[in-house]
This record gives C-alpha cells, structure tokens and sequence, in this order.
C-alpha cells in the first residue's frame, strides 16, 4: 500500500530538484579543464515554482538548464569557477538534507495518522 500526500509529492519534487542541481554542478566542476566550456545552471526557486504549480493537476515540467551569464572567462573560453561551484555544490546538499528531513518528519505524520485510526 502506498500513501500519497500532497506535501509528500512536494517535498519529492523539492527533492528532485535539488538533484537535478547537484548533477548540474557537478557537470560544471567536471569540464572545469574543457576549453571552451560555459557554466551551465538554472534557476532551482523558478523551477520549484512551476513545480508547486504543476503538482495535483498532472503537469510535472522539466527543469530548464541554461548558460550562466556574468562569469569571467579564461583565455581558453572556459568560464567555470571552481569556488563559485563549491558553494553551489554545498547549497545543493544542504537542500537535498533538507528535504530528506522534513520528508521524514510528514512520513512520520502520516504513520501517526495511521495508527491513530486503528
């Protein structure tokens, strides 16, 4: 049997956000050595929105990954920053912690619900 609640399908999708977030930095990080290479993101408050919005009609968008504009460039055209990652990085983790935390917390509400029932 499996219980669905609405903040439980918010808090996946936050969740699987705030992956989506960490393989794109982590992508970043990886071509750090790539000439030519641009920074990629996206915008995780946007998605997270369009999200918010999408769940309990069916609409599940995609999250958009775009070029990161204002960077300094290097000679070779490669614009990733190996701190400005590193912060992104820990932000991502911070966020999936979080998630994971207050999944835990309604899967608990929702057990206590349950046995309050029997």
């Amino acid at each position: 049997m499996q219980v669905e609640t609405r903040l439980g399908e918010q808090l996946s999708r936050y969740l699987d956000l705030s992956v989506a977030e960490a393989k794109v930095t982590a992508s970043n990080m990886a071509n750090i050595d790539n000439p030519g290479y641009r920074t990629r993101g996206f915008n995780f408050a946007a998605a997270m929105g369009r999200a918010l919005a999408g769940i309990g009609n069916g609409k599940h968008q995609s999250t958009e990954v775009t070029e990161v504009d204002g960077l300094v460039s290097r000679p070779d055209g490669n614009n990733v920053s190996i701190d400005r990652e590193s912060l992104h990085l820990a932000e991502a983790q911070l966020k999936f912690r979080t998630g994971i935390a207050l999944l835990r917390l309604e899967n608990q509400r929702v057990m206590a619900a349950i046995r309050a029932d029997k």
